[in-house]
Protein backbone atom coordinates (compact mmCIF):
# COMPACT_ATOMS: atom_id res chain seq x y z
CA UNK A 1 0.00 0.00 0.00
CA UNK A 2 1.34 3.57 -0.94
CA UNK A 3 1.07 5.06 2.56
CA UNK A 4 3.20 2.61 4.03
CA UNK A 5 5.93 4.42 2.04
CA UNK A 6 5.18 7.56 3.95
CA UNK A 7 8.14 7.69 5.99
CA UNK A 8 9.40 10.74 6.60
CA UNK A 9 11.91 11.49 9.39
CA UNK A 10 12.35 15.00 10.68
CA UNK A 11 16.23 15.88 11.69
CA UNK A 12 17.04 15.70 14.97
CA UNK A 13 20.03 16.70 16.90
CA UNK A 14 22.81 14.11 18.19
CA UNK A 15 24.96 15.72 21.03
CA UNK A 16 27.60 18.06 20.39
CA UNK A 17 28.73 17.20 16.93
CA UNK A 18 25.29 18.06 15.88
CA UNK A 19 24.87 14.73 13.96
CA UNK A 20 21.72 14.78 12.87
CA UNK A 21 18.39 11.86 12.00
CA UNK A 22 17.39 12.08 8.46
CA UNK A 23 14.47 10.92 7.21
CA UNK A 24 13.20 7.20 7.25
CA UNK A 25 15.90 4.74 5.34
CA UNK A 26 18.37 6.93 6.44
CA UNK A 27 19.81 8.62 9.24
CA UNK A 28 22.50 10.69 10.35
CA UNK A 29 24.70 12.85 8.65
CA UNK A 30 28.13 13.08 7.99
CA UNK A 31 31.17 13.26 10.51
CA UNK A 32 34.55 12.23 10.49
CA UNK A 33 35.11 8.58 10.96
CA UNK A 34 38.66 7.50 13.13
CA UNK A 35 39.86 5.61 10.68
CA UNK A 36 39.00 7.15 7.12
CA UNK A 37 40.10 4.26 5.07
CA UNK A 38 37.00 1.74 6.61
CA UNK A 39 34.92 3.83 5.09
CA UNK A 40 36.39 5.18 1.58
CA UNK A 41 32.63 5.50 -0.13
CA UNK A 42 32.47 5.75 -4.09
CA UNK A 43 33.98 5.94 -6.83
CA UNK A 44 37.66 6.35 -7.68
CA UNK A 45 36.26 7.01 -10.87
CA UNK A 46 34.93 10.54 -9.72
CA UNK A 47 38.17 12.16 -8.98
CA UNK A 48 38.58 14.90 -10.70
CA UNK A 49 42.30 14.44 -12.00
CA UNK A 50 41.43 11.65 -13.66
CA UNK A 51 39.20 12.89 -16.68
CA UNK A 52 39.07 17.13 -16.41
CA UNK A 53 36.43 16.51 -19.20
CA UNK A 54 33.75 14.97 -16.49
CA UNK A 55 35.09 17.63 -14.15
CA UNK A 56 31.81 20.18 -15.05
CA UNK A 57 29.09 17.21 -14.70
CA UNK A 58 30.68 16.35 -11.05
CA UNK A 59 27.92 18.44 -9.43
CA UNK A 60 29.21 19.40 -5.57
CA UNK A 61 29.15 17.84 -2.73
CA UNK A 62 26.67 20.26 -0.49
CA UNK A 63 27.76 21.51 2.97
CA UNK A 64 25.30 20.69 5.42
CA UNK A 65 23.16 18.44 2.77
CA UNK A 66 22.35 14.99 4.10
CA UNK A 67 23.51 12.56 1.60
CA UNK A 68 24.13 15.06 -0.45
CA UNK A 69 23.95 13.97 -4.61
CA UNK A 70 27.26 15.08 -4.92
CA UNK A 71 30.45 13.75 -6.26
CA UNK A 72 32.45 12.04 -4.82
CA UNK A 73 30.79 10.83 -1.67
CA UNK A 74 31.87 11.43 1.70
CA UNK A 75 34.42 9.46 3.16
CA UNK A 76 31.98 8.62 6.08
CA UNK A 77 29.80 5.90 4.74
CA UNK A 78 31.01 2.44 4.23
CA UNK A 79 33.30 1.80 0.67
CA UNK A 80 30.63 0.78 -2.38
CA UNK A 81 33.18 -1.25 -4.63
CA UNK A 82 35.08 -4.59 -3.52
CA UNK A 83 34.20 -6.85 -1.45
CA UNK A 84 31.92 -5.78 1.46
CA UNK A 85 31.41 -7.81 4.72
CA UNK A 86 27.99 -7.47 6.29
CA UNK A 87 27.67 -8.31 10.16
CA UNK A 88 24.02 -9.61 10.09
CA UNK A 89 22.77 -10.24 13.61
CA UNK A 90 19.06 -11.54 13.88
CA UNK A 91 17.71 -9.89 17.49
CA UNK A 92 14.82 -10.92 19.37
CA UNK A 93 13.22 -9.52 22.60
CA UNK A 94 11.54 -10.83 25.98
CA UNK A 95 8.38 -9.96 24.99
CA UNK A 96 8.92 -10.56 21.56
CA UNK A 97 11.03 -13.72 21.21
CA UNK A 98 11.74 -14.95 17.45
CA UNK A 99 9.87 -16.98 15.52
CA UNK A 100 10.90 -20.25 14.16
CA UNK A 101 14.87 -20.03 13.45
CA UNK A 102 17.08 -16.88 13.50
CA UNK A 103 18.56 -18.02 10.02
CA UNK A 104 14.73 -18.22 8.37
CA UNK A 105 14.57 -14.84 9.23
CA UNK A 106 18.02 -14.31 7.71
CA UNK A 107 17.12 -16.28 4.27
CA UNK A 108 14.16 -13.48 4.02
CA UNK A 109 17.03 -11.23 2.65
CA UNK A 110 19.75 -13.58 1.38
CA UNK A 111 21.27 -14.55 -1.36
CA UNK A 112 18.80 -12.17 -2.77
CA UNK A 113 20.42 -9.06 -1.00
CA UNK A 114 23.90 -10.41 -2.34
CA UNK A 115 22.67 -11.26 -5.96
CA UNK A 116 20.78 -7.59 -6.44
CA UNK A 117 24.08 -5.89 -5.49
CA UNK A 118 25.90 -8.00 -7.94
CA UNK A 119 23.93 -7.48 -10.71
CA UNK A 120 23.08 -4.28 -10.24
CA UNK A 121 26.98 -3.21 -9.69
CA UNK A 122 28.05 -5.26 -12.47
CA UNK A 123 30.13 -7.20 -10.17
CA UNK A 124 32.09 -4.54 -8.81
CA UNK A 125 30.46 -5.07 -5.14
CA UNK A 126 30.96 -8.27 -3.91
CA UNK A 127 28.52 -7.96 -0.67
CA UNK A 128 29.25 -11.04 1.98
CA UNK A 129 26.65 -11.43 4.52
CA UNK A 130 28.07 -12.90 7.85
CA UNK A 131 26.50 -14.56 10.50
CA UNK A 132 29.27 -15.75 13.17
CA UNK A 133 25.75 -15.96 15.35
CA UNK A 134 23.29 -18.46 13.77
CA UNK A 135 20.44 -18.02 16.66
CA UNK A 136 18.53 -14.81 17.94
CA UNK A 137 20.49 -12.42 20.03
CA UNK A 138 17.74 -11.93 23.03
CA UNK A 139 17.98 -8.23 24.03
CA UNK A 140 17.86 -7.81 27.88
CA UNK A 141 15.05 -5.78 28.05
CA UNK A 142 10.98 -5.77 26.07
CA UNK A 143 10.71 -3.90 22.94
CA UNK A 144 8.87 -1.59 23.87
CA UNK A 145 11.11 -0.37 26.58
CA UNK A 146 13.83 0.74 24.30
CA UNK A 147 10.96 3.69 22.80
CA UNK A 148 11.48 2.46 19.29
CA UNK A 149 8.70 3.71 17.19
CA UNK A 150 8.40 5.71 13.86
CA UNK A 151 10.97 8.73 13.47
CA UNK A 152 12.54 7.72 16.67
CA UNK A 153 16.23 9.36 17.17
CA UNK A 154 19.25 7.82 17.80
CA UNK A 155 19.55 9.06 21.04
CA UNK A 156 18.54 7.67 23.63
CA UNK A 157 16.63 4.31 22.62
CA UNK A 158 18.69 3.35 19.81
CA UNK A 159 22.03 4.08 21.17
CA UNK A 160 20.68 1.77 24.42
CA UNK A 161 19.72 -1.15 21.62
CA UNK A 162 23.38 -0.59 19.80
CA UNK A 163 24.91 -1.04 23.04
CA UNK A 164 22.86 -4.40 24.35
CA UNK A 165 23.75 -5.48 21.06
CA UNK A 166 27.26 -5.20 21.02
CA UNK A 167 27.43 -6.47 25.09
CA UNK A 168 25.18 -9.32 23.32
CA UNK A 169 27.41 -10.28 20.49
CA UNK A 170 30.58 -9.25 21.31
CA UNK A 171 32.17 -12.18 22.98
CA UNK A 172 32.06 -14.15 19.93
CA UNK A 173 32.24 -11.53 17.38
CA UNK A 174 34.79 -8.96 16.15
CA UNK A 175 33.13 -6.29 14.82
CA UNK A 176 36.88 -5.04 13.27
CA UNK A 177 36.10 -7.27 10.90
CA UNK A 178 33.31 -5.56 9.31
CA UNK A 179 32.77 -3.23 6.63
CA UNK A 180 28.60 -2.32 7.80
CA UNK A 181 25.90 -4.14 9.97
CA UNK A 182 22.85 -5.07 9.83
CA UNK A 183 19.86 -5.67 12.23
CA UNK A 184 17.44 -8.00 11.28
CA UNK A 185 14.35 -7.34 13.93
CA UNK A 186 11.99 -10.81 14.69
CA UNK A 187 9.03 -9.50 12.35
CA UNK A 188 6.51 -9.42 15.78
CA UNK A 189 8.34 -6.71 17.50
CA UNK A 190 6.37 -3.59 16.81
CA UNK A 191 3.62 -2.80 14.43
CA UNK A 192 3.45 -4.25 10.72
CA UNK A 193 5.05 -2.50 7.98
CA UNK A 194 1.26 -1.81 6.68
CA UNK A 195 0.75 0.28 9.98
CA UNK A 196 3.87 2.15 9.80
CA UNK A 197 7.79 1.43 8.42
CA UNK A 198 10.05 1.30 10.98
CA UNK A 199 13.16 0.41 8.89
CA UNK A 200 16.00 2.38 9.38
CA UNK A 201 19.88 2.82 9.03
CA UNK A 202 22.14 5.34 10.81
CA UNK A 203 24.85 5.88 8.02
CA UNK A 204 27.91 8.11 8.79
CA UNK A 205 27.28 8.40 12.38
CA UNK A 206 30.59 9.17 13.99
CA UNK A 207 28.48 9.75 17.44
CA UNK A 208 27.82 5.77 17.46
CA UNK A 209 29.05 3.07 19.99
CA UNK A 210 32.27 1.88 19.31
CA UNK A 211 33.43 -2.50 19.36
CA UNK A 212 36.30 -4.14 19.28
CA UNK A 213 38.10 -0.29 18.32
CA UNK A 214 35.44 0.27 15.68
CA UNK A 215 32.21 2.49 15.32
CA UNK A 216 29.39 1.20 14.55
CA UNK A 217 29.00 4.32 12.20
CA UNK A 218 26.58 2.37 9.47
CA UNK A 219 23.93 0.42 10.65
CA UNK A 220 20.65 -0.72 9.39
CA UNK A 221 17.97 -1.82 11.00
CA UNK A 222 15.13 -4.09 9.69
CA UNK A 223 11.63 -4.83 11.42
CA UNK A 224 8.22 -6.05 10.13
CA UNK A 225 7.95 -7.51 6.68
CA UNK A 226 6.84 -5.44 3.62
CA UNK A 227 4.09 -7.92 2.56
CA UNK A 228 1.07 -6.20 0.62
CA UNK A 229 -0.99 -9.06 0.82
CA UNK A 230 -0.13 -9.30 -3.05
CA UNK A 231 1.65 -12.88 -2.79
CA UNK A 232 4.74 -11.43 -4.35
CA UNK A 233 6.89 -11.05 -0.71
CA UNK A 234 8.37 -13.57 -0.91
CA UNK A 235 10.05 -12.21 -4.62
CA UNK A 236 10.52 -8.88 -3.40
CA UNK A 237 10.21 -8.51 0.31
CA UNK A 238 13.92 -8.41 0.20
CA UNK A 239 14.53 -5.49 -1.25
CA UNK A 240 13.84 -2.92 1.65
CA UNK A 241 17.82 -4.05 2.52
CA UNK A 242 19.36 -3.23 -0.33
CA UNK A 243 17.04 0.20 -0.12
CA UNK A 244 18.48 0.75 3.16
CA UNK A 245 22.22 -0.41 2.16
CA UNK A 246 21.93 2.06 0.01
CA UNK A 247 22.09 4.53 2.80
CA UNK A 248 25.02 3.21 4.15
CA UNK A 249 26.54 4.02 0.87
CA UNK A 250 25.76 7.45 0.58
CA UNK A 251 22.71 7.11 -0.98
CA UNK A 252 19.48 9.57 -0.14
CA UNK A 253 15.98 8.55 0.40
CA UNK A 254 14.45 9.65 -2.94
CA UNK A 255 10.62 9.37 -2.13
CA UNK A 256 9.26 12.85 -0.26
CA UNK A 257 6.36 13.63 1.86
CA UNK A 258 3.97 12.44 -1.29
CA UNK A 259 5.46 9.39 -1.48
CA UNK A 260 7.22 7.98 -4.91
CA UNK A 261 5.84 10.90 -6.99
CA UNK A 262 9.39 12.18 -7.96
CA UNK A 263 11.14 9.29 -9.14
CA UNK A 264 8.54 6.09 -9.00
CA UNK A 265 9.73 2.74 -9.45
CA UNK A 266 13.36 3.70 -11.28
CA UNK A 267 15.39 3.65 -8.13
CA UNK A 268 15.26 1.56 -5.14
CA UNK A 269 15.80 4.70 -3.25
CA UNK A 270 12.50 5.90 -4.12
CA UNK A 271 10.38 2.86 -3.92
CA UNK A 272 11.52 -0.16 -1.87
CA UNK A 273 7.92 -2.15 -1.79
CA UNK A 274 6.68 -4.54 -4.60
CA UNK A 275 8.41 -5.29 -7.99
CA UNK A 276 12.19 -5.27 -8.21
CA UNK A 277 14.29 -2.21 -9.78
CA UNK A 278 17.24 -1.07 -9.98
CA UNK A 279 19.17 2.36 -9.31
CA UNK A 280 19.63 5.08 -11.38
CA UNK A 281 22.69 5.65 -13.60
CA UNK A 282 23.68 8.61 -11.47
CA UNK A 283 23.79 6.40 -8.43
CA UNK A 284 25.31 3.80 -10.04
CA UNK A 285 28.23 6.31 -11.29
CA UNK A 286 28.41 7.88 -7.66
CA UNK A 287 28.95 4.72 -6.22
CA UNK A 288 32.00 3.53 -8.46
CA UNK A 289 29.84 1.15 -10.55
CA UNK A 290 30.29 3.20 -13.74
CA UNK A 291 33.56 3.97 -15.21
CA UNK A 292 34.09 7.60 -16.51
CA UNK A 293 34.64 6.49 -19.86
CA UNK A 294 30.84 5.49 -19.57
CA UNK A 295 29.56 9.00 -18.54
CA UNK A 296 29.18 11.81 -21.47
CA UNK A 297 29.47 15.25 -20.12
CA UNK A 298 27.34 17.40 -22.15
CA UNK A 299 28.37 20.82 -20.49
CA UNK A 300 29.46 22.74 -23.89
CA UNK A 301 26.94 25.04 -25.61
CA UNK A 302 26.00 23.69 -29.27
CA UNK A 303 24.55 20.47 -30.19
CA UNK A 304 26.10 16.72 -29.48
CA UNK A 305 24.82 13.19 -30.73
CA UNK A 306 25.47 10.21 -27.69
CA UNK A 307 24.39 6.58 -28.13
CA UNK A 308 23.73 5.29 -24.97
CA UNK A 309 23.33 1.84 -24.17
CA UNK A 310 20.92 0.13 -21.21
CA UNK A 311 22.06 0.67 -17.97
CA UNK A 312 20.60 -3.24 -17.58
CA UNK A 313 23.58 -4.37 -19.29
CA UNK A 314 27.41 -4.35 -18.67
CA UNK A 315 29.75 -2.56 -20.91
CA UNK A 316 29.23 0.62 -23.16
CA UNK A 317 28.07 4.35 -22.89
CA UNK A 318 25.72 4.21 -19.64
CA UNK A 319 25.00 7.91 -18.88
CA UNK A 320 24.97 11.34 -20.19
CA UNK A 321 24.89 14.67 -17.98
CA UNK A 322 23.95 18.35 -18.56
CA UNK A 323 25.27 20.31 -15.95
CA UNK A 324 23.29 23.25 -15.33
CA UNK A 325 25.09 24.46 -11.95
CA UNK A 326 27.53 23.53 -10.03
CA UNK A 327 25.00 22.12 -7.97
CA UNK A 328 22.48 20.25 -10.68
CA UNK A 329 21.96 18.73 -14.21
CA UNK A 330 19.92 16.88 -16.11
CA UNK A 331 20.57 13.11 -16.06
CA UNK A 332 20.04 10.40 -19.50
CA UNK A 333 20.42 7.11 -19.35
CA UNK A 334 18.70 4.43 -21.12
CA UNK A 335 16.24 1.88 -19.29
CA UNK A 336 14.98 -1.95 -20.54
CA UNK A 337 13.23 -4.84 -18.94
CA UNK A 338 16.25 -6.50 -18.12
CA UNK A 339 18.60 -7.35 -14.64
CA UNK A 340 17.25 -5.93 -11.84
CA UNK A 341 14.99 -3.84 -14.09
CA UNK A 342 11.75 -6.67 -13.70
CA UNK A 343 9.21 -3.62 -13.43
CA UNK A 344 10.47 -1.81 -16.96
CA UNK A 345 6.71 -2.05 -18.58
CA UNK A 346 7.83 1.12 -21.61
CA UNK A 347 11.78 1.21 -22.10
CA UNK A 348 13.26 4.01 -23.59
CA UNK A 349 15.20 7.14 -22.92
CA UNK A 350 15.06 8.37 -18.94
CA UNK A 351 15.59 11.75 -18.39
CA UNK A 352 15.71 13.35 -14.48
CA UNK A 353 16.73 15.92 -12.46
CA UNK A 354 19.26 15.89 -9.96
CA UNK A 355 20.18 18.51 -7.35
CA UNK A 356 23.00 18.15 -4.75
CA UNK A 357 22.02 20.82 -2.33
CA UNK A 358 18.70 19.52 -1.91
CA UNK A 359 18.49 16.89 1.59
CA UNK A 360 17.53 13.06 1.49
CA UNK A 361 13.51 13.17 1.58
CA UNK A 362 13.12 16.23 0.11
CA UNK A 363 13.19 15.47 -3.73
CA UNK A 364 17.02 15.48 -4.85
CA UNK A 365 16.08 13.40 -8.17
CA UNK A 366 13.30 14.67 -9.96
CA UNK A 367 12.23 12.25 -13.33
CA UNK A 368 10.62 13.97 -16.22
CA UNK A 369 7.34 12.24 -17.38
CA UNK A 370 7.29 12.17 -21.15
CA UNK A 371 3.89 11.20 -20.87
CA UNK A 372 2.19 13.72 -18.16
CA UNK A 373 -1.43 11.89 -16.67
CA UNK A 374 -1.43 9.30 -18.89
CA UNK A 375 -2.03 6.94 -15.98
CA UNK A 376 1.23 4.87 -16.81
CA UNK A 377 1.54 1.45 -18.61
CA UNK A 378 1.11 -0.76 -15.03
CA UNK A 379 -1.15 -2.20 -12.59
CA UNK A 380 1.30 -4.07 -10.64
CA UNK A 381 0.83 -3.42 -6.67
CA UNK A 382 3.32 -0.60 -5.34
CA UNK A 383 4.92 0.73 -8.44
CA UNK A 384 3.81 4.29 -9.34
CA UNK A 385 2.29 4.15 -11.88
CA UNK A 386 2.31 7.40 -13.53
CA UNK A 387 5.98 7.44 -13.42
CA UNK A 388 5.88 3.77 -15.50
CA UNK A 389 6.12 5.10 -18.80
CA UNK A 390 8.17 8.44 -18.04
CA UNK A 391 10.71 7.39 -20.60
CA UNK A 392 11.12 9.06 -24.09
CA UNK A 393 10.77 7.11 -27.58
CA UNK A 394 12.57 8.08 -30.45
CA UNK A 395 11.45 10.96 -32.11
CA UNK A 396 10.23 12.38 -28.73
CA UNK A 397 12.11 15.92 -26.96
CA UNK A 398 12.06 17.19 -23.97
CA UNK A 399 13.38 20.86 -23.47
CA UNK A 400 13.78 23.42 -21.05
CA UNK A 401 13.19 26.63 -21.83
CA UNK A 402 14.63 28.98 -19.00
CA UNK A 403 17.95 26.66 -19.15
CA UNK A 404 18.15 26.92 -22.57
CA UNK A 405 18.19 22.72 -22.72
CA UNK A 406 16.73 20.44 -25.23
CA UNK A 407 17.45 16.32 -24.98
CA UNK A 408 15.61 14.57 -28.08
CA UNK A 409 15.95 10.52 -29.10
CA UNK A 410 16.55 10.46 -32.15
CA UNK A 411 16.80 6.58 -32.90
CA UNK A 412 16.77 2.60 -31.40
CA UNK A 413 18.69 -0.45 -32.45
CA UNK A 414 16.52 -2.90 -31.40
CA UNK A 415 19.31 -5.70 -32.52
CA UNK A 416 21.74 -3.46 -29.92
CA UNK A 417 19.50 -2.00 -27.49
CA UNK A 418 20.90 1.05 -28.24
CA UNK A 419 19.37 4.28 -28.45
CA UNK A 420 20.94 7.69 -30.03
CA UNK A 421 20.43 10.87 -28.00
CA UNK A 422 21.00 14.39 -28.79
CA UNK A 423 21.20 17.15 -26.83
CA UNK A 424 21.39 20.78 -27.50
CA UNK A 425 22.17 23.69 -25.23
CA UNK A 426 22.56 27.58 -25.89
Amino acid sequence: MQQTRRRIRRPVALGAAATTLAMAGLATASSTLPDPTRASAGPVAARAADEPGLAPCRITTAVGIQLSEGIPTGPDYARSTGEVRALTLMVDFPDAPGEGPAMSRFSEFFPQTTDWFRISSYGRLRYRPETPLRDWLRMPMPFDAYGIGRGSPYEPGYRQLVQDIVTAADPKVDFGDYDLVNILVTPNAGPSALDTVLSVTFSGNGEAPHADGAPLANTSFVYSRQDDGSGSYHETGFRVLPHENGHVFGLPDLYTAEGGGAVGHWDIMSEDWGANNDLLGWHKWKLGWLDNSQVRCASASGSRDYTLTSLARKGGPKLAFVPLTPESGYAVEVRTRDGNDEAVCEPGVLIYHVQSDVDTGQGPVTVVDSDRDSGGCTRRPNVHAELSDAPYRPGESFTDRESGVRITVLSEDPDTGTYRVRVTRD
